[in-house]
């Protein structure tokens, strides 16, 4: 894909994003779940021709959330702004999803990741057990997360919770506002177990 493109693309996945913050109908959710895989699918010629961290980069803006590189204090917003240069020059540290439609099938891009060291996953509608299962189960991410916040995801259970315990060096844990979530000691007592140095916060009802 050439640069135009790429930035014609940026262009319309942000006028998507808005659109899909307004009321929707039944008749058109089939047509949202299609964009929103259109916008998640993992292109692996991508990821080799530029690094798993600008490709990353590019699914998360493009699907709504914002990313912090490492040594920078400013967040990344603008699909079409992204940085560029060397490809081991601009490393994720941190990523906001808020109010994003990142989904399983995405899920890909992190698996090369080797310097994400917090994730804040907000009001994210596609975001089931599965993702963070499977986030849980790539290595890199394994050992580089420090802090992760949920919150008023809907679709995530006790089962996604637990799995996080994988994440060895997690040091602090926010849950709030997620229905799904019924056994909050069962919870806490799998990660006295297994994360003894971890702050876990909740505020679940």
């Amino acid at each position: 894909m050439c640069l135009d493109q790429m930035m014609l693309f940026g262009k319309i996945s942000r006028q998507f994003c808005g659109l899909k913050k307004l009321p929707r109908s039944r008749d058109s959710r089939y047509f949202w779940g299609w964009l929103n895989a259109v916008f998640n699918k993992v292109d692996h010629e991508r990821i080799r021709d530029v690094g798993p961290d600008r490709a990353a980069s590019e699914w998360l803006l493009r699907c709504g959330a914002v990313v912090r590189y490492h040594g920078q204090e400013r967040w990344q917003k603008d699909y079409n702004h992204l940085p560029t240069g060397p490809l081991d020059k601009y490393k994720i540290q941190a990523i906001d999803a808020t109010d994003s439609c990142i989904m399983s099938i995405g899920f890909d891009h992190m698996e090369g990741l080797q310097h994400v060291e917090k994730i804040r996953l907000c009001k994210c509608h596609y975001i089931e057990d599965d993702c963070l299962e499977r986030l849980s189960q790539l290595e890199n991410l394994q050992k580089s997360m420090l802090e992760m916040e949920i919150i008023s995801c809907g679709n995530i259970t006790d089962k996604g919770i637990i799995a996080l315990h994988h994440l060895r060096n997690l040091k602090y844990l926010f849950l709030s506002d997620l229905p799904g979530v019924k056994e909050k000691e069962k919870i806490v007592q799998a990660f006295k177990t297994s994360l003894p140095s971890l702050e876990l916060k909740l505020d679940l009802k």
